[in-house]
């Protein structure tokens, strides 16, 4: 004989009424709630099971990120924005000293040129100029036979 052959031994449990102490509110009904389904299931052996139907745990939700895509994705729409604020404030700067420079370099040139040309105009004026006129002189007395 097997453990299959031989009947079940069922062991019978039956509840013992539990003293209740005096309630510390009063009581108050409650309607009852729509009775869940019962099933009936038969097992192998021929015995029947009867109970109610477990509703399945539910499936946890896959967590998501901690902060939400909006928010990361204004936050890098500000750091570009400030990004884009710095280089054209980076921008502005260096074509302003550039213009800066170039007008120094236009003055210095004005200047040395203007030098140039000052001592090309006084230097020849003072020291041509009287050679020129006691050789026009000179010119207009031998011309003119003017001999002293």
């Amino acid at each position: 004989m097997t453990d299959l052959d031989r009947p079940a031994t069922v062991e019978v449990h039956h509840p013992q009424p539990i003293t209740p102490h005096p309630p510390a509110a009063p009581l108050v009904p409650v309607q009852p709630g729509p009775a869940p389904a019962v099933q009936s299931v038969q097992l192998p052996d021929g015995r029947i099971v009867t109970g109610y139907a477990l509703t399945p745990a539910p499936v946890p939700a896959e967590p998501g990120p901690a902060v939400s895509r909006v928010a990361v994705n204004i936050a890098l729409g500000g750091i570009g924005f400030g990004a884009v604020c710095g280089g054209l404030f980076l921008l502005t700067a260096f074509v302003a000293a550039l213009a800066a420079f170039v007008q120094q370099l236009v003055i210095l040139a004005a200047v040395i040129f203007g030098g140039f040309i000052a001592v090309q105009v006084l230097g020849t004026s003072r020291g041509r100029s009287g050679d020129t006129t006691v050789n026009i002189r000179k010119a207009v007395i031998k011309r003119n036979h003017f001999h002293s």
